[in-house]
């Protein structure tokens, strides 16, 4: 029996169509999906987290870098680290932050605490070395669908401070370290609402942008101290400078941050004054203020070398620092490095928030926010190298870097309804 050769063709062709055509690769949807993983623990569950669990921040960021780093090396999405790193050593800013790196090294031959010292620079350049492996593994062109991960954690992190805030006593009863961890969880919140609002105002999305800050103003407005509702709010006020005027925000910026730095021991005979006069003498403030100035007087020379490494905290326990003294980083960076560590800081400080403001403009003003936000916690609040802190702000770093990089498709082409003529 003769098979027509239309019939053959017909047979061909089904089975043609039933062969599959299929080009997806196991390897590279494995790799999605951990950056995937890796960008939702990121920015939604690290945010949560934090609100409830003073450890959550230091534990759950090293394990998403990592799964960061996995995707890349398996679907080498990411920059070139040869070119990456090495315009990244290139930079002035660079070269003085490893300066305070080498001096901090070196102040341990005479701080009186070299075990614990020595222990918490490793952690110190662990942390930035965890920092710059997760920058150089993010992929070059970003999801826009993992950026919008971050406004959501945001938004979600502060809806949970609300509640917090508003039944507390309830809550706390679930989770047993929720006191401190509000504070910290508030601090996390203060620093990543700029990169969040940053990105729905590069996607012009300007009332989510706006609905998420507020948000986490209400969030703080809840949470126990000041501190981060107060450097949000001067945030939000280099934010408008800068978006209004972008060049006068970022020169303002950056030289008010660095002259802080660098003539910090000179803040204690300017503020005691009237701090005495509108606190009182004898308020907490006050006190703390004397002692800095007491101690700038009767040890000048400590303030070309420093104490050492870790000599702040440390000190108070063994009686060689008051346990009133300033808990601040100006006060605590000059009286464990010097002249030397606070120059190169505040070098390093001006000369990297110069370098942001020069960067795509949509993302500046938020940018510049997060710096200023962030200076101001340090200078209220926060120690010079608690981890935990450190850690806050490599999330928020990396958000940023992540959102630079998302910015390929910000406008597209527009589209001609006629065709193109001939000549």
């Amino acid at each position: 029996m003769t098979v027509p050769a239309s019939a053959g063709r017909a047979g061909l062709g089904l089975n043609m169509a039933r062969t599959p055509t299929s080009t997806a690769d196991p390897a590279l949807d494995a790799a999605a999906l951990l950056r995937r993983i890796g960008f939702f623990t990121l920015f939604v569950v690290v945010p949560v987290a934090a609100q409830v669990s003073r450890r959550a921040t230091v534990v759950l960021a090293p394990i998403t870098i990592v799964l960061l780093i996995i995707a890349s090396a398996i679907d080498r999405k990411n920059r070139a680290p040869g070119a990456s790193v090495g315009r990244l050593i290139r930079s002035p800013a660079f070269a003085a932050g490893m300066l305070v790196i080498g001096w901090s090294a070196l102040s341990l031959a005479w701080t009186p605490f070299p075990g614990p010292a020595t222990e918490r620079l490793a952690n110190l350049i662990a942390t930035l070395g965890l920092t710059l492996a997760g920058y150089l593994a993010l992929p070059d062109r970003m999801r826009s669908a993992n950026l919008y991960l971050l406004p959501l954690g945001v938004g979600a992190a502060a809806i949970v401070a609300i509640l917090i805030g508003l039944f507390g006593d309830a809550m706390r009863r679930e989770a047993g370290d929720a006191d401190g961890a509000l504070e910290r969880g508030a601090v996390l919140l203060a620093v990543l609402a700029w990169p969040a609002v940053a990105w729905l105002r590069s996607r012009r999305r300007d009332t989510g942008a706006l609905a998420t800050a507020l948000l986490v103003a209400g969030a703080l407005l809840l949470a126990p101290g000041l501190t981060p509702l107060l450097a949000l709010g001067v945030g939000a006020l280099t934010f408008g400078l800068t978006t209004y005027r972008q060049n006068l925000g970022v020169r303002i910026t950056a030289l008010a941050a660095a002259l802080l730095l660098a003539l910090a021991p000179l803040l204690p005979f300017l503020l005691r004054p009237i701090a005495s006069l509108i606190l009182g003498s004898t308020a907490p403030s006050s006190i703390s203020l004397k002692i800095w100035q007491k101690l700038v007087t009767s040890e000048p020379l400590r303030l070309i070398t420093g104490h050492g490494f870790e000599t702040s905290l440390r000190g108070r326990f063994v009686n060689l620092l008051p346990i009133n003294a300033p808990t601040t980083m100006l006060f605590e960076l000059w009286f464990e490095l010097g002249i030397v560590g606070a120059l190169a800081a505040a070098f390093a400080l001006y000369v990297s928030i110069h370098r942001t403001g020069r960067q795509v403009s949509l993302l500046a003003p938020g940018a510049i926010a997060a710096f200023a936000t962030a200076f101001t916690i340090g200078c209220i609040g926060v120690g010079l190298t608690a981890i935990w802190w450190l850690t806050s702000l490599a999330i928020a770093v990396l958000a940023f870097v992540a959102i630079e990089q998302g910015q390929f498709r910000a406008s597209r082409p527009k589209a001609s309804l006629l065709p193109k003529l001939p000549g």
